[in-house]
């Protein structure tokens, strides 16, 4: 089945706003949440996830959060797809088959830095007003 809960998009949002805000210090769940209009509890799931997947890596303490355990540039959509809402197109056959390799092909394709580029990019061409 051709399946994708609001796991994969809200953790995709996440990670791009990770990528935005974030650098080497670790930015705070309740930060990324808020931003990205996203319920705490429901992220603090998909970040543990994510961290035992070895994609971020989360500091307790007063300065803590989250930051990249890996370069966004090798976070591909499909991964972060197929951990949280399992493989893409499993068990589909003839026609949804073919549509399932097509998502997998583009999703795999596409990279977190990718999306977190497109954003900036659709953000730069949206200020300028004349």
């Amino acid at each position: 089945m051709i399946s994708i809960t609001s796991k994969s998009p809200y953790a995709v949002l996440a990670l791009v706003e990770l990528g935005l805000s974030g650098g080497p210090e670790p930015v705070p769940i309740g930060e990324l949440a808020r931003r990205r209009e996203v319920p705490v509890q429901f992220l603090e799931q998909l970040f543990a996830a994510l961290r035992r997947a070895g994609i971020i890596s989360s500091q307790r303490g007063v300065k803590g959060g989250y930051r990249f355990a890996r370069d966004p540039a090798t976070v591909t959509v499909l991964e972060i797809v197929e951990l949280l809402d399992g493989p893409l197109g499993r068990d589909t056959e003839g026609p949804f088959a073919d549509a399932a390799a097509a998502a997998r092909k583009v999703l795999a394709e596409t990279t977190i830095a990718d999306v977190i580029e497109r954003e900036q990019r659709d953000a730069g061409a949206s200020m300028y007003h004349i």
